[in-house]
């Protein structure tokens, strides 16, 4: 199944999980109790964005999409795809729009070390497998047996391997287990996590709580705001508490900021109010 049909089904958690009050939902604005001490900010070096959100103009209008990333002022992307391009002619590319891939969505399955090459060639730091989903738990963990291996050759070859999340993996399999606590007992040293925020939440956990358990493990988030209604919505418009969020990014040991929205009726507008966003939000240093 394409990563695109993947989204699309797992579109349907999202609606799924709005019957159960966003008030309620850790994460959320409304679960926000502690004021901050100091303020920081997100380093505009830590700031990308998943060009998944532009796919559609980017099918279009790669080079003119790009340059108006650049325009709007990122420096980082993270790459899902390479539009019919080689790895060697996207790199052209970023370089001639002042853009560094430093991070990419790719497959575990097939040559992994071509794709560890590729990702050199790209200028990537980061590989990520962005999605799994399997009926038991036997089948969950020898995909984590795969993901240890997967990151043993990617730390070999000077990359960093990390994986990340949709909402299923915190709903419990047959046996009680659940995926994410099957994901999260492979070698930290191999294997970071991506945490996407608004998955996180829309699968009814408390991003903080996942960074207290996970310190200094998760090394990029997804920045996905989340309306009322359990859809998506640009990011700082939404209900999810980023500035609490935040606030544990050391504790998190997070590197990247990366925006993204699913689903959008405007992706540059969407680009542009998560970079405002995260240029401007200031949150307290725990």
């Amino acid at each position: 199944m394409s990563e695109i049909n993947r989204r699309t089904l797992l579109g349907g958690v999202a609606a799924t999980a709005a019957g159960l009050g966003v008030a309620a939902l850790p994460g959320s604005a409304a679960a926000s109790t502690t004021a901050p001490h100091r303020h920081r900010r997100v380093p505009r070096g830590g700031i990308s964005i998943q060009l998944y959100t532009l796919r559609s103009l980017l099918a279009a209008d790669l080079e003119g999409t790009l340059a108006a990333l650049a325009r709007i002022g990122y420096r980082k992307v993270e790459l899902a795809g390479l539009h019919g391009r080689t790895p060697a002619e996207f790199r052209a590319i970023l370089d001639r729009y002042g853009l560094s891939a430093t991070s990419s969505h790719v497959g575990i399955d097939g040559d992994w070390q071509k794709t560890l090459a590729d990702a050199r060639t790209l200028g990537n730091r980061f590989v990520v497998a962005p999605f799994a989903q399997f009926a038991t738990a036997g089948e969950w963990r020898d995909y984590a047996s795969r993901l240890n291996a997967a990151g043993k050759a990617a730390r070999a070859a000077g990359l960093r391997f990390g994986y990340h999340n949709h909402a299923h993996e915190f709903q419990a399999l047959p046996t009680g287990e659940r995926p994410w606590d099957i994901i999260t007992a492979t070698d930290r040293r191999l294997v970071h996590l991506e945490l996407d925020l608004y998955w996180a939440v829309t699968g009814g956990q408390d991003p903080v709580d996942l960074i207290r358990r996970n310190r200094g493990r998760i090394l990029q988030f997804h920045c996905k705001d989340r309306a009322a209604d359990g859809s998506f919505t640009d990011l700082g418009t939404g209900t999810i508490d980023f500035r609490r969020i935040f606030s544990h990014s050391r504790e998190a040991g997070v590197l990247e900021y990366i925006v993204e929205r699913d689903t959008q009726p405007d992706p540059l507008k969407t680009a542009q109010v998560g970079f405002d966003y995260l240029r401007t939000v200031r949150f307290g240093c725990r």
